[in-house]
């Protein structure tokens, strides 16, 4: 890199560069700026002006400073080694970079994020003379326990393998072969390859989504399910708990690799975000969950250009897993910070402002982020996903905000969180009026398929009785309970027990935390079992008093830390029969 046509600093606001010399650079292109080299992109050109944002701080910055051109877009180094790794919004490797800078990080270390020395024990699987098509994959190695690593041909190169090396231990920069296209041009092929991060990857195609991403977080499983390579907003108030629910949704959903990504959170909580991630098991496995986990920290006082970038970052990355035949879940805390950082840099480079201050293009920028997700064909011919989840925090809690309504528009699954359900301590908070999941209807066929038991049918009964009872409290608040006949009793004591026994779950307790699919369908056809059999009592004029005196709607409310311990379904049906069959005698 050198400065080629002088290119040198004209003016500092922040993070915005104004940079002269010679013709303006190619826009989205990576450059260094100053005498420590910061990196930067070209947002501007205009003449010989060009205006570049720095993704680190530009304090110590001045007027004729030297600019540094690549010539190349903004990229991140994809390979072996990204797994179990903590990065900053621009893939630089935080850990290293705090071996060598201690905690204070200084600028200026530009890091790759792939370690350059470590040697893996690669299994090659082609050899000379096999066609190499785009996405093929022709190397594996261990990345961890959990995930092996599969390289593949770069999306736009196809031909014949030549010099292909024999297994054995390589680094990511080692040649392990050599493509010779149609013209006769060699290009080598390592462990690693470079992918501009603003740029979608290619696949071959988009596949109908058809499978949820099962959490076992009940209120989700069951009422708002997102589909495998969907897209999910967690909107709430600030300590709603958007950030407890994605650490369960990370934990616990049936995705093969999680991307965490923390954009603009404070430093403190996800300071204690990497450190509960080290001590995390993974269910499925038993071994720590980071060995399938990659996590993107751009904190609150980092630089607001490079939480800018940070959620292309983490999705470039997501992408690249899914071509390897991964299920990947993006998650995304928060797009609220994001789309900050995208109005401060727009009021610097002095754009005209639109609703709130945010520039005009937040909602193609949020279409452009959310598209990216997807259940897709890859170029291989496996098939693969990437599923968003974004929380958004909305000032003082208000949906109507930009960022939340552009959102929408993009999303098919809104778990809304409500700040007096959390002050209640009813977690998760989602209110299951105002949220709602469009992928059921895609997603109905795989659950009637591995549910069975009338899930579909359950799950509206279910839905039909929370909503009665929304009705029926505005009644009871007005003249009180007792007036209500049995009938709409039953509806308030049955949904008492869907609110706390059911969508209530605790994510610090040891068999409330997580619940299979199963046991969740055996929980439902339990409540609604108590509910079929109470409405035949009250039919026959049993005063329903007499059922509750039983504690068999307790029982159902402690249900779900019973189950976790061992018991079955079938017990608390039979423990729903003798409690029947009890008020029965009493009024023969």
């Amino acid at each position: 890199m050198n400065s080629i046509n002088n290119y040198s600093i004209y003016g500092v606001n922040g993070p915005v560069i104004k940079v002269r010399g010679g013709r303006s650079l190619p826009m989205m292109s990576l450059v260094y700026v100053g005498e420590d080299r910061l990196p930067g992109e070209v947002v501007s050109a205009k003449g010989n002006e060009t205006i570049v944002q720095v993704y680190e701080d530009s304090t110590g910055l001045k007027k004729g400073q030297p600019v540094y051109p690549t010539g190349k877009p903004m990229s991140v180094l994809l390979g072996p080694g990204m797994v179990t790794t903590t990065y900053d919004g621009i893939a630089r490797p935080l850990r290293k970079i705090a071996d060598m800078a201690g905690s204070f990080i200084t600028k200026g270390i530009n890091l790759p994020a792939l370690d350059m020395e470590k040697l893996w024990d690669v299994t090659v699987s082609v050899k000379d003379g096999d066609k190499a098509l785009p996405g093929m994959i022709f190397a594996r190695c261990r990345e961890s326990e959990t995930v092996e690593h599969r390289s593949m041909v770069p999306p736009q190169l196809k031909g014949v393998f030549t010099d292909v090396v024999p297994s054995g231990k390589y680094k990511v920069t080692d040649v392990i072969a050599n493509i010779v296209d149609e013209r006769g041009k060699k290009t080598p092929v390592m462990l690693s390859q470079v992918w501009p991060i603003r740029r979608a990857r290619p696949t071959a195609k988009r596949l109908p989504i058809t499978r949820p991403l099962v959490t076992g977080q009940r209120v989700i499983d069951t009422l708002f399910p997102v589909g495998k390579g969907g897209c999910a907003a967690i909107p709430g108030p600030f300590g709603a708990g958007k950030t407890v629910v994605q650490h369960q949704l990370a934990k616990w959903s049936d995705a093969d690799i999680i991307v965490y990504l923390g954009c603009g959170e404070r430093g403190n909580e996800m300071t204690q975000v990497l450190d509960e991630f080290a001590e995390l098991k993974d269910p499925r496995t038993g071994r720590p969950l980071m060995e399938r986990t990659i996590l993107i920290a751009n904190t609150s006082n980092m630089p607001v250009a490079a939480r800018e970038a940070s959620i292309y970052t983490g999705m470039t990355i997501a992408e690249y897993y899914r071509d390897m035949g991964y299920h990947v879940a993006l998650m995304a805390d928060s797009t609220s910070r994001w789309a900050e950082a995208l109005r401060e840099i727009s009021g610097r480079l002095e754009e005209m402002p639109a609703e709130e201050s945010f520039p005009a293009y937040l909602p193609s920028r949020l279409a452009g982020f959310y598209e990216r997700a997807g259940y897709m064909q890859t170029l291989a011919g496996d098939e693969g996903s990437v599923t968003v989840i974004g929380a958004v925090s909305p000032q003082g809690g208000d949906f109507s905000e930009p960022v939340t309504q552009n959102t929408k528009r993009f999303i098919r699954t809104f778990w809304a969180l409500d700040r007096s359900l959390a002050y209640a301590r009813h977690f998760p908070s989602l209110n299951w009026n105002t949220s709602y999941s469009e992928y059921f209807n895609d997603l109905k066929p795989w659950y009637e398929e591995n549910f069975g038991r009338g899930f579909t049918k359950m799950r509206q009964q279910m839905v039909d009785i929370l909503g009665s009872e929304s009705s029926l409290m505005e009644i009871v608040k007005l003249i009180g309970s007792d007036v209500l006949p049995d009938d709409q009793k039953l509806i308030i004591e049955t949904a008492k027990v869907f609110r706390q026994g059911y969508l209530q779950q605790n994510a610090f307790h040891k068999t409330d935390t997580y619940m299979p699919p199963e046991q969740q369908m055996d929980m439902l056809e339990a409540i609604l079992y108590l509910y079929t059999e109470a409405q035949k009592l009250t039919a026959k004029s049993i005063p329903l008093s007499q059922l509750l005196a039983t504690g068999i709607f307790s029982a159902l409310c402690r249900m779900k830390f019973e189950m976790g311990e061992g018991k079955t379904g079938a017990e608390f049906i039979k423990m729903i029969d003798d409690a029947v069959s009890a008020v029965l005698a009493g009024n023969e």
